[in-house]
């Protein structure tokens, strides 16, 4: 998320609870079935509140990723004294509880990829690669900026993998497991 969506106050009321509908919609139908009518309708709202708080569509997709990146932060509590048992549990969340979002954040990175005029509000992970980099730093990391990055794209590719390509999430202790392994400078 950039800098920019990070800084707002936490969206509440109707504006979150479009928001959640819009997460629903990507990870249940893809980006194409994201349009202000879906949300109105997924939101049990009448036609046309959603384009009262979000006029266009990159609007929508912001307080989409916007509000992603809200939850996200707030689950990202993490104890020093278990990190890699810590960080387990937050991707056990987001591969259960939380797999719509993953499903909905994922899609609009990949959506960024094809429509240039996105990227700008899908930028994922300034504050992820930063909190990264100074856990690896913590952990005795010589060069933090690329171990955090290595980090960072370790945890996300063992989030897609689990997610989409074994079919079934791995138990917690062989997430917290290969955490372990990657925290290994």
């Amino acid at each position: 998320m950039t800098e920019r969506l990070e800084r707002r106050p936490p969206m509440t009321g109707r504006v979150a609870a479009l928001a959640d509908a819009a997460i629903h919609l990507v990870a249940t139908k893809g980006m194409r079935g994201l349009t202000h009518r879906a949300v109105d309708a997924q939101a049990g709202l009448p036609q046309g509140t959603t384009s009262a708080y979000f006029r266009t569509r990159k609007a929508l997709i912001e307080g989409l990723v916007r509000r992603l990146a809200e939850v996200e932060q707030a689950e990202l509590e993490l104890d020093p004294a278990d990190l890699a048992g810590s960080i387990a549990h937050v991707l056990e969340a987001w591969l259960t509880t939380g797999r719509e979002r993953t499903l909905a954040r994922y899609a609009c990175m990949l959506e960024a990829t094809h429509h240039t005029e996105l990227r700008d509000i899908l930028v994922h992970g300034v504050a992820p690669r930063e909190r990264a980099e100074q856990l690896v730093q913590a952990l005795g990391s010589t060069d933090p900026k690329r171990d955090g990055a290595h980090l960072v794209a370790f945890l996300e590719g063992l989030l897609f993998y689990n997610l989409v390509g074994a079919g079934s999430t791995q138990p917690l202790p062989d997430l917290k497991s290969a955490v372990e392994k990657a925290l290994r400078l």
